[in-house]
């Protein structure tokens, strides 16, 4: 292999790299988001969205491959967003 086919396989890697600690890092925010509204007495939503989304991070069937996290990290979001719009007293 040549030297520009390294750069590319590296930047591919760090690229990967980011994106999993992205996932693993709104996992971690979504549960302790659902244990902190869950000691305040406030409402988490929907049970199926968090576990929905734990268990789409988890299984391995995704809408893309998995080295690639982007949707994994968009379904995190999503499941954060609706806790908290969930949470939300002026709603």
């Amino acid at each position: 292999m040549d030297t520009n086919t390294w750069i590319v396989v590296a930047v591919v890697a760090a690229v990967l790299a980011v994106a999993l600690a992205a996932a693993v890092v709104l996992t971690v925010r979504l549960v302790r988001t659902r244990r902190d509204l869950r000691r305040a007495g406030l409402p988490t939503g929907p049970r199926w969205v968090f576990w929905g989304a734990i268990a789409y991070v988890v299984l391995p069937a995704d809408l893309m491959p998995d080295p690639a996290y982007f949707d994994d990290i968009a379904v995190l979001l999503l499941a954060l967003r609706s806790m908290r719009a969930s949470s939300d007293p002026l709603r």
